[in-house]
């Protein structure tokens, strides 16, 4: 069996990385998007340590032609791509009326249109062949925003409803290619430490957090498997369910907490580097995970339960027909002793 074919978009750290490493080890061929160097350069080290192979594609994904290029070149180096995961982002953390119109468009053209031109390019190389899976990264807020993300929430939101044309479309022409989103919760990433931020404080994930290897195993479960969507995390389930049933409740909650969850008690420094226009690793690598390991879960029971969910449904069937027949029996020695 060959080597399968990987194509992952902010590959070079954080969440796009861990899940370059879940392919790797599984000897994938993988190539690397994004716009850092140096992480792109220890992400492909890692994959290669691991047992894959990798190619390193510095691209921003906010570019059209810059993402068939490097689809183009991944095709080149490694065959027909088979997985094609949309994953780069980039956000802010401002109050909307602090906000800039440029901040907006930047970050709606990485994370919301990043996500189509990598599908375009994804779809047009998919479609003659008739196979594929695409896998967009979505998270809770494409369901349930939060203050202060404003710009993120929306293009996540986006996401969703491009999605979800397209889903319709690929059943309308029975096309066997496959399309997800895979839903995450707060993660240790560390996107926190260059993200552009106004806040007094530095910026956190809203807890509970998980480590980014959660994510990467989901999404890569997600690339093998026909399933619409795929939520990681009981906050996720939490977020998006309860926003069905109550959003006006959530709306005042998170107007109470939604700032403070958001920020550290540490004071953050306003001119430090951030990533909205340029990469940031220029000095150094960031690697796979923030600096909130003590807090972090490297597992999810939730996720767990919803991957094995046909395998669990089973489990509940047997032990409920043999804790009916033990009810049936233990009735039946009752009738008998007592007729």
């Amino acid at each position: 069996m060959s080597a399968e074919t990987v194509v992952v978009t902010g590959a070079s750290a954080g969440l796009g990385r861990a899940i370059a490493k879940e392919f790797g080890k599984r000897k994938a061929q993988v190539a690397l998007l994004a716009r850092g160097k140096r992480g792109l350069d220890a992400a492909a080290a890692e994959i290669e340590s691991l047992g894959g192979k990798a190619l390193v594609l510095p691209t921003d994904v906010a570019d059209a032609g810059a993402v068939e290029a490097a689809a183009e070149a991944a095709e080149e180096r490694f065959g027909p791509i088979d997985v094609w995961i949309n994953n780069a982002m980039v956000s802010v953390f401002s109050p909307v009326k602090e906000m800039k119109p440029e901040e907006y468009k930047r970050a709606t053209e990485v994370t919301y249109l990043g996500v189509v031109y990598g599908t375009l390019a994804a779809l047009k190389r998919m479609l003659p062949h008739d196979r594929g899976a695409i896998v967009q990264v979505g998270s809770a807020l494409a369901y349930r925003s939060i203050p202060l993300q404003s710009a993120y929430c929306a293009a996540k939101h986006a996401i969703v409803g491009f999605t979800a044309s397209l889903r319709c479309e690929l059943i309308h022409d029975k096309s066997n290619i496959r399309l997800t989103m895979v839903h995450m919760p707060a993660m240790n990433t560390p996107q926190f430490d260059w993200v552009k931020s106004r806040l007094p404080h530095k910026p956190q994930p809203v807890p509970p957090i998980y480590e980014p290897e959660v994510g990467a195993r989901a999404v890569h479960w997600a690339a093998h498997h026909n399933r619409r969507e795929v939520y990681v995390g009981a906050p996720t389930v939490g977020a998006i369910v309860g926003n069905k049933v109550a959003p006006d409740l959530l709306d005042h909650y998170l107007g109470r907490t939604g700032f403070k969850s958001q920020q550290t008690r540490q004071m953050d420094d306003p001119s430090r580097p951030d990533n909205l226009w340029q990469p940031v690793d220029a000095s150094r690598d960031y690697g796979t995970h923030g600096h909130f390991d003590g807090r972090a879960h490297d597992r999810s029971y939730q996720l767990w339960a919803d991957l094995h969910r046909g395998s669990l449904i089973v489990a509940l069937g047997v032990a409920a027909g043999v804790l009916g027949s033990v009810m049936f029996a233990s009735r039946n020695g009752n009738r008998q002793r007592h007729g």
